[in-house]
């Protein structure tokens, strides 16, 4: 089925403080998935 995007689900990564979108690859661990990219979880300690 497909998705619309304004229907996905958003949660706002806590180092760039940016929402984002439910992914495909994120489908089967979405409720762990904390930040946005991989960029922002390496740089998880350098929070402005």
């Amino acid at each position: 089925m497909a998705h619309k995007k304004v229907n996905l689900p958003q949660k706002t990564c806590p180092v760039c403080q940016r929402p984002f979108t439910w992914r495909k690859k994120w489908e089967k661990d979405w409720q762990q998935v904390i930040y946005c990219s991989e960029r922002c979880r390496r740089g998880k300690g350098k929070a402005d």
